[in-house]
């Protein structure tokens, strides 16, 4: 990581103490420094230094506003003759936190807002927001999320992992809850991708139909294993979408289902009977166990039993694929930590203006959280594809001789 040395001016420093503004005009002149200092190293040449190895020139300023928790900064950021300089200092900040201040100043031009809505949003941006500048901003950061929840996907997907949270919405009328849908997939380098944002009106067989259909216009192919929680609506829907594509029920969520059915006096020792089947080695092991399961509980927890019954054989197929992937593939754990980091920043607004504004915002989280995805390796997949190409040979063997 590059250094840069940053020099302050005699009245700066004292100002920070002097003036309630004080600590803003400091950090905007430190991040004006680095922004010079980063053009430097993009162009391997200093102003006005000659240079084998200069790559370009400058070409002035354009101001930029970056809103902060400390009030807006001007930044002066330098460009260069053929525009070859993006910086991207705290872009994924601004980018983000943009999102959450618009949400923020949307519900007080709504009118829904409270007071304390208010004094946060003032809080945060530093200065206050007309309806003109709300709907500046709006405009510029729609165009980015809409770039993103489009964008082209390439590459197939053999694991896709889709879970949907709820959240309030005004509109035009009353209150409402909405489902957002997300899902995310492994791609055959094992990489990690956030795939989509959709919101409905509820979990609905053909709110997910409809999702399912536009990541698939969009190039999501190659589907091997989809998981999900058993939601009627949504199992119906990846089994019509995804034809072929084994159900992965997540296990988590099973385990939370038993919990439900058994008696308060028989929970602790259900829900360790049922993390041994869970943690089976093979699929023998695991109908062992889950008959030693119904034996033990059938008079003491029946419901809990039939929940087992009912849940087992699609909660276990996982067990086909190689040991390695098993782990993090027997749930939606991946993406219900993504939605707690959503949940975390959707808590501060409570209830969001309209359907644009949870779409604005968590789909800019989204491709923050893509992005911190996109440099590390989730799962090697050298294994599996061999593992994948043996069933698929085996599997047209016999068409093969009856041929």
């Amino acid at each position: 990581m590059a250094q840069f040395d940053v020099t302050l001016s005699d009245t700066l420093v004292p100002s920070l103490l002097q003036r309630p503004e004080g600590l803003r005009d400091l950090i905007a002149e430190v991040l004006n420094q680095v922004l010079q200092a980063q053009l430097t190293e993009h162009l391997g040449a200093d102003r006005h230094e000659r240079s084998e190895d200069r790559a370009g020139y400058r070409n002035g300023y354009r101001e930029r506003t970056l809103y902060t928790r400390v009030g807006p900064l001007t930044l002066r950021v330098p460009q260069t003759r053929d525009g070859s300089f993006a910086p991207e200092i705290f872009e994924r900040y601004r980018r983000n936190e943009q999102a959450l201040v618009l949400a923020l100043m949307e519900m007080v031009v709504n009118g829904v807002s409270t007071r304390k809505v208010a004094r946060i949003t003032e809080e945060l941006c530093g200065t206050s927001f007309s309806k003109s500048t709300v709907s500046r901003l709006a405009t510029g950061l729609d165009v980015r999320v809409r770039a993103f929840l489009d964008r082209k996907l390439e590459g197939g997907y053999p694991f896709v992992i889709v879970d949907a949270l709820f959240t309030k919405v005004r509109g035009d009328g009353p209150v409402v809850s909405k489902a957002l849908l997300i899902a995310s997939g492994i791609r055959k380098d094992g990489h990690r991708e956030v795939l989509g944002l959709a919101i409905g009106d509820a979990e609905s067989a053909s709110t997910w139909s409809d999702f399912f259909r536009s990541l698939k216009r969009r190039g999501v192919d190659g589907v091997d294993f989809v998981i999900s929680d058993d939601h009627a609506g949504l199992v119906d829907a990846i089994a019509k979408n995804f034809s072929g594509a084994t159900w992965q029920r997540c296990q988590v969520h099973v385990m939370r289902n038993l919990l439900g059915h058994a008696p308060a006096r028989e929970r602790a020792a259900v829900l360790e009977a049922a993390k041994l089947i869970f943690a089976s080695s093979d699929l023998a092991e695991a109908r062992r166990r889950h008959a030693e399961f119904a034996g033990r509980f059938a008079k003491t927890a029946p419901k809990a039993v039939a929940c087992m019954d009912e849940a087992f054989d699609d909660a276990m197929a996982v067990m086909e694929l190689p040991l390695k992937y098993r782990r993090r593939l027997k749930s939606t754990n991946m993406q219900e930590r993504l939605n707690e980091e959503i949940r975390r920043r959707e808590r501060v607004i409570r209830i969001f203006p309209n359907d644009a504004s949870a779409i604005r915002l968590v789909g800019a989280l989204l491709e923050e959280i893509n992005e911190s995805w996109g440099g590390r390796q989730y799962f090697e997949m050298t294994e599996y594809l061999e593992w994948r190409e043996e069933r698929r040979n085996a599997a047209a063997r016999p068409k093969a001789r009856a041929a």
